[in-house]
């Protein structure tokens, strides 16, 4: 499903990834592991398409993308969850929601309306509550269940399970293994061990450099 082929990226002139190679197949959860400033963000917004200045090759269901704009991406299937979340503070939790779904995705918005507050039902309550009056891990869920309302077929997630209450982290695990369970594609950066041990595959990052967890 996606490929990437000797991927190399630039903040400034100050290089971040290193002749980066990796695939990720159809209904794989592929974890990303590596420390703060090993480059992972760095590489999920270079195959979104935000960000660093980047070179080599970027292949996404047979079709090289790494000219296209972000919007072309995700309008194509790539869905992104930044780490800082990037919601709509002032909105309520419902319009965060309905705004994402304003695109093409797979399925009605009723359904994936229901699909995401199944997953994460503490978000049914707050519906009409504004997204700045929600706690970080609630953010979190919110910013998740925005992406999959756009109906995505790849999920990026950066961090997803940093910074929020343990009992929430617990939550999000069960829901990311839910979406692995059901075949959604992810590929997932995280410091920690929260996803790893029900991975396809592990790989790490080091100073803007790949390898492979033995």
């Amino acid at each position: 499903m996606l490929t990437v082929e000797g991927l190399n990226a630039w903040w400034g002139h100050a290089q971040a990834l290193f002749d980066v190679s990796l695939q990720v197949g159809e209904g794989e959860l592929v974890v990303l592991q590596g420390l703060n400033g090993a480059g992972k963000s760095t590489l999920l917004q270079s195959l979104i398409g935000i960000g660093p200045r980047v070179q080599g090759r970027i292949v996404w269901d047979g079709q090289a993308i790494q000219a296209w704009p972000a919007h072309r991406r995700a309008r194509a299937g790539l869905g992104f969850v930044a780490e800082d979340r990037r919601l709509f503070t002032s909105l309520s939790v419902q319009d965060n929601l309905w705004i994402a779904a304003q695109t093409e995705g797979q399925g009605s918005l009723a359904a994936r309306l229901q699909r995401v507050l199944a997953l994460f039902p503490q978000l049914e309550p707050m519906l009409q509550r504004p997204a700045s009056q929600m706690s970080g891990g609630e953010q979190q869920m919110l910013a998740l269940a925005r992406t999959l309302m756009t109906g995505p077929r790849l999920l990026l997630l950066d961090e997803p399970c940093e910074g929020i209450a343990p009992v929430l982290v617990a939550a999000m695990r069960d829901a990311l293994l839910q979406l692995a369970q059901e075949g959604v594609t992810m590929l997932v950066a995280e410091q920690n061990n929260i996803l790893a041990d029900r991975a396809d595959r592990v790989l790490v990052l080091a100073s803007g450099r790949l390898g492979l967890l033995p």
